[in-house]
């Protein structure tokens, strides 16, 4: 009988590396589509480069604050921006027409809204005309939790990207008319600009 030479198949470990390797690539291309955006669109606003020195602009946070600092869950909103409006202890007038200003504002980002989710963070409960009112407009209420009491001091409007970053806030005003149309123009101004320059969310 003739014997057989048998040669040991040594293509499936090169196979399975090549594998790895297009796997490793892949995830890191994901990777940076997701995070890249975002870095430059924080980068814009820090560097000047979107030409947001202009009056009423909202006030970008030196210190580094994001939701999980402020005892909130960003998988609550996955891939969303968030106009995170924290409350006064008390929602009088003033901030009932806030509400009603930055809710106004959300409503005129028109097709971009989806990539959006107003949240309202409260620190005692609405009445039952202000649920009433509130019942009609999209916005997310939540409690404020204990950690966010410790850091934010009084009433703001943050602007807060996919990834859970705190990027920019705004002070609402505590009168009617001229005021709370700066405000409103403020942050639609910069929420466009982001989205504009960032496609993630």
């Amino acid at each position: 009988m003739s014997s057989i030479n048998a040669t040991p198949d040594t293509s499936q470990p090169t196979v399975d590396n090549t594998n790895r390797h297009k796997n490793r690539k892949s995830l890191i291309l994901v990777l940076l589509a997701f995070v890249l955006p975002i870095i430059l669109a924080k980068m814009a606003l820090e560097q000047d480069w979107l030409d947001l020195a202009v009056t009423n602009q909202g006030t970008l946070l030196n210190n580094e604050l994001t939701l999980a600092k402020l005892g909130l869950s960003d998988s609550d909103f996955p891939q969303q921006w968030l106009i995170l409006y924290a409350l006064p202890k008390q929602c009088l007038a003033p901030c009932l027409k806030s509400l009603e200003t930055v809710h106004n504002s959300y409503v005129v980002l028109g097709k971009d809204m989806p990539r959006v989710t107003p949240v309202a963070l409260t620190r005692s409960q609405f009445s039952p005309e202000q649920n009433k009112q509130l019942a009609k407009s999209q916005w997310h209420i939540k409690s404020m939790p204990a950690q966010s009491k410790n850091i934010i001091r009084q009433s703001q409007v943050f602007i807060v990207d996919p990834l859970g970053n705190v990027i920019l806030s705004h002070t609402p005003p505590s009168a009617d008319g001229k005021q709370q149309a700066d405000f409103s123009k403020a942050i639609i101004a910069d929420m466009k600009k982001l989205l504009k320059y960032s496609k993630v969310g």
